[in-house]
């Protein structure tokens, strides 16, 4: 095909969108209504595995230590801890910084600790041991307990397993979400786009009729239904985007513990207005041209 034919039919799909507005109008207010779904389910789906990854940070094991051990027991814990594998951070913390840990966290009442002090120090020393993935809790902690001189291990249980479950379940639940949505997504947009395609079915069979190809009569309506997708794309998007900066900027306004959270897990704007802009307009388009191609196919067989 000529480039000056292709110019005149894409600038005729361009034409027919616009004679034919209250079509073209539908078909970009239920594609963008789709867009925002699966934008909106794909951002939670994002910023829930964030909130896995913030989650499994907060994984920290207190290892006990033998009271009576001495120094070359201590130098034979420390070796054996930190030859485990799948430890981030092994911290030592002496008697007498765990008993400073505890009286700073009594605020104005850290002098009644005072009594402590010296041999009277009823704290044992301790690692604090912080694991790379809370999923290895099962398999390190024994590991942790069989050390010769540790007396006790505290495990983050119910942390360990709540973290493990929610992954679970939130990928499985996005998952299918999104691919649910893209699916009603599809149908939805094939079948508005079919419509408008039946609307002007005696133009397609008299093109036919007077000798038009199948390419020279597929074009138009092409670049119409990729004209459709961008510009849905292009409003879905902004209002996704605009609704999640909101949120970011109203979620120092949440209460402390949720907000600290959120703005610990949040993903910023940078990291997701590109990826949602280009998923957007790529999908817009595929859907539409995709919609467009298989709603004409029965009128080209005259």
């Amino acid at each position: 095909m000529k480039w000056s034919s292709f110019k005149y039919l894409a600038r005729q799909g361009l034409h027919n969108m616009i004679n034919n507005r209250l079509m073209s109008f539908a078909s970009v207010g239920v594609l963008t209504v789709c867009l925002i779904i699966t934008g909106v389910a794909g951002l939670f789906t994002a910023n829930m595995n964030s909130l896995m990854l913030y989650l499994r940070s907060q994984n920290e094991v207190v290892v006990y230590l033998d009271e009576n051990l001495d120094e070359a027991g201590l130098a034979s814990v420390d070796s054996a801890l930190r030859s485990i594998s799948g430890l981030k951070e092994v911290t030592y913390v002496s008697k007498d910084e765990a008993l400073d840990l505890m009286r700073d966290s009594m605020g104005d009442k850290a002098d009644l600790f005072d009594v402590f002090e010296g041999e009277e120090n009823p704290f044992l020393a301790n690692y604090k041991v912080i694991l790379q993935d809370v999923g290895q809790m099962d398999e390190i902690v024994p590991q942790l307990e069989s050390i010769s001189g540790v007396v006790d291990v505290n495990v983050p249980t119910g942390l360990s397993d709540l973290v493990v479950n929610i992954h679970k379940a939130v990928t499985v639940i996005s998952v299918g979400l999104v691919v649910v949505l893209g699916f009603v997504s599809i149908v939805v947009i094939s079948n508005t786009i079919r419509l408008t395609v039946f609307a002007r079915r005696k133009e397609i069979n008299i093109m036919k009729y007077v000798g038009a190809t199948n390419g020279f009569i597929r074009l138009p309506f092409f670049v119409e239904g990729i004209a459709v997708g961008l510009i849905a794309g292009l409003i879905s998007s902004a209002i996704v985007l605009g609704g999640y900066q909101l949120l970011i900027i109203y979620s120092v306004d949440f209460p402390a513990f949720w907000g600290s959270i959120l703005n610990s897990v949040l993903l910023g704007m940078d990291q997701v207005w590109w990826k949602v802009l280009v998923a957007f307009l790529a999908f817009g388009s595929l859907i539409g041209s995709v919609g467009t191609a298989t709603s004409i196919r029965k009128y080209l067989h005259v």
